[in-house]
Formats: structure tokens, sequence, C-alpha cells
């Protein structure tokens, strides 16, 4: 009889043994505390250590620190391979922090996350149906370069790191150009796992108001139809509803069209520059929490796990229903011709919210003297007012059968391969008639980025025999990167790579003339060409600054005849409009 209160003891022991966490991370003691780029990896290594036969911590690739990326993947099952699991019926959710170290709340959470689904055995019924996959730290650079002042906006934590990577990228800027070594990587996890769901966590900045959480969804007429209704119809009411009930209402992300939010919320338009925009192209819904600046980080961080627990249940509950949509999303970018490219608000459409505020004010600066903004918190408000988030189509493009890229661009080329695009190459030259564009007029933002951004792109489209020679490259539109394809091959696309500068090579004239020796030329020219003379004459007569320059009209003369380099101006990537036989 002594043995069964031994036995009875051991087993106590052992289960309160099993009942204690792995660790514990300084935010359990001190809730102004985030964890050290150190210390959050060593926490990902114990789990990993623990857990071997649910939970994997490897690294991935490179970042502009020198520091490898790390993904960590909890799969209860044990199977790791992303096809095996996306053929299985399980959805996958990607979860990224740190994009913006200074907003470290993910980093905490997720832990918190992870720690809890491993160690409580009755908390992994959600992941019946559901594959996560974590990175831990994305922005490795900025997070080793802690501090305490950087973000003047913000309450809290004590120490964090900073925005800029350690190449002074913003990471949140640099999805489709991928400057950073960060991007790059990141690019080729993505479409490696290709996610269902993808969150990005965030800290808002702006205006002062009760809500802890704010929510950036992917716009939803970015995604296919039948996935775009699935988030907007089904999945964020839900979410919403959600997460109120757990005590931390959500209001969408608030950006404002005047400076308070009494003018109301516009929905946010995400670029492929973007994370959640960048997630579209390839069918996935992004979600962008933001939690507001000035609430205590003990508070962030718990909405912020809240959110992704109850993301998690959503996917457990309705993955049939979200699986069948975007499948039939694929299926729609693989096989449309038209794809829009660019959005433009319509401010003319609008719904209405309830809005939990503070009453804005204005009072003399101490600074300045002159008036200044103030939130009065003595003075709370609920109050309806205008949502803006339509948004229509403002540029349009039929998508070709194929696009031909010569093998020079190897910087385009490069990004391809690393979003896993399927790539044929020509095995000898070819001479096929292809649509090209000129780049016309177009609009620059200085330095940003790390680059002179093009924007307003005009095109002249025009159909000519091209010849592409052996080695370069066929990119055929069947495939499920179609929209990848288009916003980056498109120069006109807001996120093209023409956009980005990578094709600045062509807007430069390589050779030129000599006025007094073309002016020869030029004439015996026109004598030649009555029909550019005819021309030449009408110009004049329509435009007098122009008929009272000779460099001006002796210009316009060598544009219009065959000394002009054809490749000025002339974008390299060719549109293939029908079925051909090509090489390859």
């Amino acid at each position: 009889m002594r043995l069964l209160p031994a036995l009875l003891l051991l087993f106590l022991t052992h289960c309160t043994h099993r009942m204690q966490p792995m660790f514990s991370i300084p935010f359990e003691s001190n809730p102004n505390q985030t964890l050290t780029y150190a210390e959050a990896i060593a926490c990902y290594e114990k789990m990993a250590a623990a857990h071997p036969d649910m939970f994997r911590f490897t690294p991935v690739g490179s970042t502009d620190s020198g520091h490898p990326l790390h993904v960590a993947v909890l799969s209860t099952d044990g199977e790791f391979d992303p096809e095996k699991i996306r053929r299985s019926g399980k959805r996958i959710l990607l979860i990224n922090n740190g994009i913006h170290p200074g907003e470290p709340e993910g980093i905490d959470a997720t832990i918190l996350l992870l720690r809890d689904l491993l160690s409580k055995p009755e908390r992994r019924a959600a992941l019946e149906h559901v594959v996560l996959v974590v990175i831990p730290v994305y922005n490795v650079d900025g997070c080793l370069n802690r501090g305490s002042n950087s973000r003047a906006n913000q309450v809290g934590p004590e120490a964090y790191g900073f925005r800029g990577n350690a190449r002074n990228y913003d990471l949140n800027r640099d999805f489709v150009k991928c400057d950073s070594r960060n991007a790059r990587t990141f690019n080729h996890i993505f479409t490696t796992w290709l996610p269902d769901i993808f969150i990005d966590n965030h800290t808002s900045n702006g205006a002062d108001y009760a809500y802890t959480m704010t929510l950036i969804a992917t716009q939803h007429n970015k995604l296919e139809a039948p996935l775009g209704d699935f988030l907007q119809k089904t999945m964020l009411p839900e979410l919403y509803a959600r997460m109120e009930k757990r005590g931390w209402e959500m209001i969408p992300y608030v950006d404002t069209p005047g400076e308070t939010p009494d003018s109301g919320i516009t929905g946010f338009c995400d670029h492929g520059r973007f994370s959640t925009g960048y997630a579209a192209y390839w069918n996935t819904i992004g979600f962008m929490p933001e939690t507001h600046m000035l609430k205590p980080f003990a508070d962030r961080l718990r909405s912020t796990l809240a959110f992704m627990e109850e993301s998690i249940e959503f996917i457990h509950q309705n993955h049939v229903a979200l699986g069948k949509a975007r499948a039939e999303a694929f299926e729609r970018t693989r096989t449309k011709s038209g794809f829009v490219l660019d959005w433009r608000m319509d401010r003319n459409t609008r719904d209405s919210l309830k809005f939990k505020g503070y009453a804005a004010k204005y009072k003399p600066s101490e600074v300045s003297g002159l008036p200044r903004l103030w939130y009065d918190r003595s003075e709370p408000y609920e109050k309806t007012i205008p949502y803006y988030n339509t948004f229509v189509p403002a540029v349009e493009v039929v998508k070709p059968a194929a696009y031909l890229i010569p093998q020079a661009w190897e910087n385009v080329i490069a990004r391809l391969e690393n979003n896993g695009v399927t790539l044929h190459r020509l095995r000898e030259d070819a001479t096929v008639e292809v649509e090209m564009y000129t780049i016309g007029a177009f609009k620059n933002r200085d330095a940003w980025e790390g680059h002179y951004y093009h924007h307003s792109v005009q095109l002249e489209k025009h159909t000519r025999k091209q010849t592409f020679h052996k080695g370069d490259y066929v990119v055929f539109t069947d495939q499920i990167a179609n929209r990848y394809l288009v916003e980056t091959l498109e120069p006109n696309a807001p996120d093209s790579w023409f956009a980005w500068n990578f094709f600045d090579p062509i807007l430069m004239q390589k050779e030129y003339f000599s006025a007094y020796v073309f002016e020869d030329l030029a004439a015996e020219f026109l004598k030649q060409n009555p029909a550019v003379r005819a021309e030449l004459e009408e110009k004049q007569k329509a435009d007098p600054e122009f008929a009272a320059s000779a460099a001006k009209q002796l210009d316009w003369v060598y544009r219009k005849s065959p000394w002009y380099e054809p490749t000025h101006r002339l974008y390299p990537v060719g549109r293939l409009m029908g079925k051909v036989a090509l090489p390859i």
C-alpha cells in the first residue's frame, strides 16, 4: 500500500514538471522589457531542442548584417515539407516579426505563443489543420542596433531596435526591389512556403485614440474574387468580433485624409513594396496588425498575441473554405487575360464606422508659440466617421502570352528565379513579332530608399520584329506567378522594376551629333522624305517656341532620322501576344 502514495507523488511531480515552461522571457518579470536578438534566438533553440518531433528551427539565408535569417516551423504531425503539407489540405500561416525592430511586440508575443502551444498539448487542437511558419526576427540588422530613443512617439519598452537595416533600408519598402539580402531571403522563404495567411506584426504612429490594436488587411480587390470575398465577407468580420470578445476591440488602421480622425479613415493601398502587397501577388491574405504607440507595451504585446491566437483558431475552423477560395484564386491568376496594375481611391464612395477617439484641440506651442495639436484624453468620444475603402482600377493591362527578357538584365532574372518563377531559355537566336514599349514622360521621387523612383510613367506601345538571342529568357504567363510577373515587368506598374530604376540605362542616349555636321545630313534627309518635311513645317507653325529654336528643330529631325539610336527609351522586354513556336 505504501507504493501507491510514492507512485502518486512521482506522477504529480512528472505532471508538474511538464507544465513548467521551458524558459521565461524578461517581459514576464518586467512588462516593459523586450528580448534582445540573442535572447530571442536562444528561446527558439530551446524549443527546438525540447520538441524535435514537431518543431524545427533553421537558418535559411543571409541578411545585410551578416547574420542568418532563421525560420521556425511548428507542425504537430512532424511533416516539414511545404509541398506535402499543402497536398495534405493543411493551411500554412506565416508570421513575420521585427521588420521594424523598434516595434517589437511580435518578437516576444510569438515566442509566448509557440511556448504555450508546445508545452500545453490541449492547446494543439487548433493546429490540427494549421502549420505555423515563423520568422523570429526579420530585420536582424536593426534589432542588433539597440537603443531607447529612436521611437520618440512610442511608450516603451525600455530598449528596442532600430527601423533601418544594416544598409539603412526600410525593409517594408523592399519586398519587390530586393536591394537587401534580407528581402531576397524573404522572397525565397515566402515562395517556398506560399502561405495561405501572412501576419506581419507592427506598431503604429499617428493620431491618438482609444484602441490598442488597429489592422491593415490586404486590399481585398487586389486578390482574386473568391479569396477577396472570403477575406472581406467572412474572415475580417469574424476576426473583429473575436478580438472584441477577447477585450481588444479593433479598428481599421487609422490613416486619415485630414489632420485628425474626425475627417474619416482611408483604406491602405498596399503596393508590392509592402509586405501585405507582396503577399497579394501570391494570393495570400495578408494582415499587418498595428498596435497603438501610446498604449503600454504590455497591452500592445498581449493584443498582438490575442490576434495571432484568434487567427489560428479561425484558420483551423475554416480551413476547407479557405483552401477552396485560394485554389480558385490561383486558377484565375493562371488563366485570366487582364490584370489591374494600379488602383485609385474613389472619394465619392464611402462607408461609415463607429470610432472611439479623443477630442482634438489646439493650444499655443511652448516651442514655437504657434497653435499645436493635442488630444484631450479627459474628453473621450464615440462617433460615426467616414470610412473610405473603395478602390477602382487606375491602370490595367492585357497579359501577354509570354515575356521575352534579354539575358543582359541579370538583376531582373535573379529576382524571378528567387521567386520560383518558371523560366525557359532560347536555344538559338529568334526573330519574333512582339509588342514593345517606348518610355515617354514620367516623374521622379528624389532619394527614396536608395532610388530615384519613377512614377506616372507614360508609354507608347508598338508592334515590331525583334531579335532575341541564344540564352535570352522566355517567361510564359500560364503560371501562378502571373500577378508578380505583370506587376514587376509592366513598366507603368507602381512597383515595377522600371519604377525602381532597374532599366535606367535605356533612358540615356549613347550617341548624338555635332550640329555643324548634322545640318547637311538633316537637309538631305528632309529632301528625300517630304512627309517628314511637311510634318516639320506644321510643327513650326503650331509651336512658336519650337520655331524660334534651331537646336530643337535639328534635334526633332534627328529623332526622325535613321541616325537616331533605336534603343533609346526602348523598354527591352518583349510582349509575345500569341502562341508562337520558340526554340526553347
